[in-house]
């Protein structure tokens, strides 16, 4: 399953909001923000185990394929 994500670091309150998809394109993004900083990978980390959390995966299951830098995201999730 792939997943789109839009990244907000450094928030005061974490929360996870379904974004539905504009024009042609109709998968959903998820806006997640999240209260770790971006340096140290720390905010993929917890966007990670959030993502996680929602679907009811192990975090090893979660990956980040695009965006690893950026605030705009690309994860999958195996099962």
């Amino acid at each position: 399953m792939y997943i789109r994500v839009f990244v907000t670091p450094g928030a005061k309150h974490e929360k996870v909001v379904v974004r539905p998809g504009k024009g042609a394109d109709t998968n959903e993004t998820l806006a997640i923000s999240v209260r770790e900083p971006a340096s140290g990978n720390r905010a993929n980390d917890r966007v990670r185990e959030l993502v996680a959390l929602r679907f009811g995966q192990p975090i090893g299951k979660v990956r980040i394929l695009t965006g690893h830098r950026s605030r705009g995201k690309m994860l999958s999730i195996s099962s």
